[in-house]
Formats: structure tokens, sequence, C-alpha cells
């Protein structure tokens, strides 16, 4: 309302003009680009960023991509460039542990293909697990997508949610991760780039991780490049080679793959003669069958240069070790593996030579390029 005077020739008026209340039209939605903080009534106008994430071309390695299926990508979880880099970043955020000191990276070092040097990793209360850390690596091909030595989570994403609340290991709580994140002056943006949302919640988080852990692949050691035709074994790599796929040599390959199935792993369980009772029940703790009683999952034999110690408890510091279990060191079972059918005389026997070519073999498939691989490394 506006008020007017007038005044006339020798009388004093006072006149009362009213106009109409005007109500400023304009975009009333706080979330818009161009919100109006004046504006009472939305006239339609409002525009919003639209974030488009730019999609990720996963680079596979000749071996992988001529014999393997295409790797599993969930569709609720595509690769894109933007969630890749959100979750390398967070793969190295620290302040995902209770106490701001740990990341995914202790207990998975690149240095290491991704796994921990120790026998078991120590949490942030200084507590100790009573398994070795798996690597991490050809992810998105374990395609019955269970993931830990007894399978007890499923889905990438799954594992990658797990350890943090794990009191053992970074002993926190998703709640305080979230607030931690939301408080930061990069996060809500960057969350808001892959996610289309500034609101962070942990299954966005463990998206992002497990994108990135997607990408994580080894695929070029020596192996590969012969098989490539771009390098030649040594007589002793040769003779190893033979050894693992000879059924009555040192018989690997059944668990281990061979180069049809280059994950060098078949991602099963087995109870690979390690002991005659067990303290530890492995996949049997979690599908509670006595059958599965001492099963542990395959692990992959890329990159043993870098992973030791070995076995789901890390008991073996070596290669050496390790061949030498499986020559002379099997102890019987109930449920043990029935390919360890040379339990009767502790393992396949294998003579000095062939354990020195066996272990030639395997060293050729080390990738030193993938524990170099600078877009694996802290971004932070």
């Amino acid at each position: 309302m506006r008020t007017v005077y007038k005044i006339g020739w020798g009388i004093v008026g006072l006149s009362i003009v009213f106009t109409s209340c005007r109500k400023p039209k304009g975009c009333t939605d706080e979330s818009a680009i161009n919100y109006d903080v004046e504006a009472v009534k939305d006239d339609g106008s409002c525009e919003y960023e639209i974030y488009d994430p730019t999609a990720y071309s996963l680079e596979t390695p000749y071996t992988l991509a001529q014999y393997l299926p295409d790797p599993f990508i969930p569709e609720d979880n595509p690769l894109t460039e933007e969630g890749v880099a959100l979750g390398r970043k967070l793969f190295y955020e620290k302040k995902l542990s209770g106490d701001n000191t740990q990341n995914c990276a202790t207990c998975h070092k690149q240095e290491n293909a991704f796994t921990d040097p120790a026998q078991f990793s120590t949490g942030i209360d200084g507590l100790q697990g009573d398994r070795n850390a798996m690597p991490l690596f050809n992810m998105a091909w374990n395609f019955n997508d269970e993931y830990f030595w007894d399978g007890r989570t499923s889905t990438i994403e799954g594992q990658a949610h797990d350890p943090v609340v794990n009191p053992i290991e970074m002993h926190e709580i998703w709640p305080n991760v979230v607030a931690k994140l939301q408080a930061d002056s990069e996060y809500p943006t960057l969350f808001k780039q892959v996610f289309g949302t500034d609101q962070i919640d942990s299954l966005m988080v463990v998206k992002a991780i497990a994108q990135f852990e997607r990408t994580l692949i080894s695929g070029n050691s020596k192996f590969d490049k012969y098989l490539r035709g771009e390098a030649q074994l040594t007589p002793s790599e040769l003779s190893g080679y033979n050894i693992f796929m000879d059924e009555s040599g040192g018989d690997c390959f059944h668990c281990h793959g061979d180069p049809y199935n280059p994950l060098w792993t078949d991602n099963l369980y087995h109870n690979n003669g390690l002991d005659a009772t067990f303290t530890d029940l492995g996949r049997e703790a979690v599908t509670g069958d006595p059958a599965d009683r001492g099963k542990f999952k395959t692990p992959s034999l890329r990159n043993l240069v870098y992973t030791a110690p070995y076995m789901h408890d890390g008991r073996f510091q070596t290669i050496d070790d390790v061949i030498n279990h499986y020559s002379v060191g099997l102890q019987y079972s109930p449920t043990l593996d029935p390919l360890m059918k040379n339990v009767g005389v502790g393992g396949v026997q294998l003579n000095p030579q062939d354990r020195l070519d066996l272990k030639a073999f395997l060293l050729t498939l080390t990738d030193e390029d993938f524990v170099t691989n600078p877009k694996f490394s802290d971004p932070n």
C-alpha cells in the first residue's frame, strides 16, 4: 500500500490512494541455481544444474579381454570418470576411520598389489585381525561376487562397507563418517557431480569406492606379454609352466587357472591341506555347513612377489614355503579337497629343480606396471 498526500487551494486535503499489493514472482526453489530470495510466488523459471557424469572406459588388458567374459558392472553403479575419481579419493581418505588415522590403503597398499605385508593388519585401537588382507585386483571378473577369504560378503560395495564398522579395523560408525564428509569443503560438491545430490550417505560412499576398485586391473605381466607374442620365457620358466599344468606334476591349474583363465584363481573355496584340525572354520562359519570346514577362497597367483605372506593366515613368508607345502606338507582332514590326492605321501613330491622351475614360472605373473600405476595412487 502506498499513501499519497495532496495539498489543494486554501484547503489542506488528504487523499489516500490504494495500490495493489504486488507479490514479486521468480524462482522460489532454494535448490535452483537462480533461486530468488525476494520471490514470493514461483513463476516456473527455476533452473537447475544438470549433472551428467562421463562414462568411464574400462581398459581391459588383452589376455583378460581374449579369454574372459566382459567384466561385471552392476546397473545401479555404472563406472563414471567422476565416480572413479571420487572413489579413489575416498579409498585414501582417513576420515573413514574412528580416529582419522587409517584408510582403505592402510591394509591394501599399492606397492603390495593392494594387500598388507604384515601377517595380520592392525586397526586403529592396536588390535590385530586373524587373517591376512587379501589383494585387490581384477575384482570386476569375480563372477560369483563373493569377497573375503570366507566369502561372507557379496558385492564389491559390501566388501568396501564392512571394514569401516569392524571394531578391530577402522572402528567407526557410518553416521560419523557421513557427518565428517558432509562437513568437508570438497566432498559435497564431488558427490553431487557423481550422484546428483550433495547430501551424502553411506551407500554413495561405498558405491564410489567400489567404482575405483573395479578399475584395479592387473594384466601386463611377463606371461601376459608371452601370450601376446611380446616376450619369451626362459627354459626354466617354460619347465615351471609345464609342471604347473601337469596333473602328475605340480597339478596347480585346477584351482589356480591357466592361460584360458588369466585370473589365476577359480574364486572358489578349498581345503588345501594346511591343517588336520581347525580353529578358523573358514567357509563353514558363513554357510553353517560342516562340509565347508577349513575351506578358504583361492587367491590369485598374480603378483606373488608383492603379496607375501601367503595363505589366509599369512603363515608362509616365501613362495618357496608355499611350494614346499604342496610338495611335502599336506595335512589330511575330513573336508580335504579331493584335488589334494597325494596327501598320503605329503604332497606332489616335486624335486628341488622342479620347485625352482615352478617358482620361476610363478614369478612371470608379476605385473610391475600395476603396483606403480599413478592412476591408482593417493590423490590427496
